[in-house]
């Protein structure tokens, strides 16, 4: 099938190369010149594991090839438009801008039966708008919504084997033919079994966002836990195991720490309060709280390293990891990059150091020190923080550190270090929500 991706970001470069790998005809389309470069000649502009292999068989199988020109899309009987949609400007709701354009700009290119195919996360009522802008254009094309569920570090496989796929059609015969296209398209997934749900438009808007503001408030609701567990001496790793043997709650998304961020969850439950206010809801109140609670972490752990420290003002930091989550470099509202500027800000001398994200992390805070690997960003400092939970950091030997920094002091704001062995190397050790 010939397939068109228009927007070749994160999401859309990795929709483009895993339609190509399962043998579809593939034409991604973006405005960003040297993005589609480097696209075209195999390279991935970002790191996620997996996706570099795949690009660059599909592009040199020839059945994926990148382009700044709209009109080389006529031939796809089907598009996926796959831009951003950031948080806007002085709002927290989610700025469209870029999915109009999108849209606009396809319209004038689709050819008789094509069908458009939203994945990037909107508010609800998107899809129905944009079908009428797509009818209104080309009367013979129709559209409908099919969210994504990728997880960073994990997208290659979310895309070619996801847990579920769910299509919001219009009703009808238009609804039954757009979701035979869209089954033609993951054919070899729906044959191992993959579930599918189709659905309206606005069910399938909010599958994505309610999805986000769930674990956004599950891993909220265990940071709070942290926060008493801090205050009473309880241990919050202990507290999650035990609540996570109760099948109604479940032990995932129950680790204590940080706090999450990254491009989807932080901005998504933004705008999916925003829409709420926007229908005269209260239904989604919470999530502001959900926010804050997640926001307040970030403020502990920069707490915790000046009462390990006594004065932060000169005090020379170890920063290990500024990914907001591991196996990725993407800083986008990363709680791990927060943190280390708000350390910086305070008058320390801040070392990073993370296996992927420092070239990302400097183009957006480049007033931090980065280390070239661990052993440099290590030397002399006074105090250690494990920000993003990268395997290398899990697996740090306490003694080796030891030689390396000037004082024993480790924060681990990731709760993944076992405590009492560096205890038992003479560190004055903290994690969060543990005594």
């Amino acid at each position: 099938m010939q397939i068109s991706v228009i927007g070749c970001g994160y999401l859309g470069a990795v929709h483009a190369a895993c339609m190509a790998e399962l043998g579809h005809e593939v034409v991604g389309v973006d405005v960003d010149h040297a993005r589609v470069a480097r696209l075209s000649a195999g390279d991935a502009p970002f790191f996620e594991p997996g996706l570099p292999e795949v690009l660059a068989r599909a592009v040199a199988s020839g059945r994926l090839r990148f382009t700044t020109d709209m009109s080389e899309v006529a031939d796809a009987s089907v598009h996926f438009v796959a831009v951003g949609t950031p948080q806007a400007h002085g709002s927290q709701a989610a700025d469209m801008t870029y999915v109009d354009a999108a849209v606009d700009a396809l319209v004038p290119w689709l050819s008789e039966g094509a069908l458009v195919v939203g994945k990037s996360t909107v508010p609800v009522g998107t899809a129905a708008r944009l079908a009428e802008k797509v009818h209104a254009g080309a009367p013979g094309a129709d559209l409908a919504w099919n969210p994504e569920f990728l997880r960073e570090g994990f997208a290659v496989k979310d895309t070619l084997t996801p847990d579920r796929f769910v299509y919001g059609v219009p009703a009808g015969p238009a609804g039954e033919l757009a979701a035979a296209r869209l089954d033609a398209v993951y054919a070899t997934a729906l044959a191992a079994g993959t579930p599918r749900i189709v659905t309206d438009y606005a069910t399938s808007e909010l599958v994505k966002v309610s999805a986000n503001a769930f674990l956004a408030t599950k891993i909220s609701f265990i940071n709070a836990m942290a926060e008493i567990a801090e205050a009473t001496g309880a241990d919050v790793t202990q507290l999650a195991d035990a609540i996570g043997h109760d099948a109604r709650i479940g032990r995932r998304f129950l680790n204590a720490g940080l706090g999450f961020g990254g491009g989807c969850l932080p901005k998504d439950i933004r705008a999916f309060q925003a829409r709420a206010d926007e229908l005269g809801l209260e239904s989604l109140a919470f999530l502001a709280d959900v926010d804050a609670v997640n926001l307040r972490r970030r403020a502990r752990v920069v707490d915790l390293a000046a009462e390990l420290v006594g004065d932060v003002d000169g005090a020379r930091v170890a920063v290990l990891g500024v990914a907001f989550k591991p196996d990725s470099d993407d800083v986008r509202d990363s709680p791990a990059l927060d943190v280390a500027r708000a350390l910086h800000g305070r008058g320390a001398a801040v070392r990073v150091y993370d296996p992927e994200a420092n070239t990302t992390a400097a183009r957006l805070a480049p007033e931090l020190g980065y280390a070239a690997d661990a052993d440099t960003a290590l030397r002399d400092a006074d105090v250690v923080l494990v920000l993003t939970e990268w395997t290398e950091f899990r697996n740090l030997d306490p003694s080796r550190v030891g030689d390396l920094v000037a004082a024993r002091r480790i924060v681990d704001a990731r709760n993944v270090l076992d405590l009492a062995a560096w205890r038992a190397e003479g560190f004055e050790a903290r994690g969060l929500g543990r005594p």
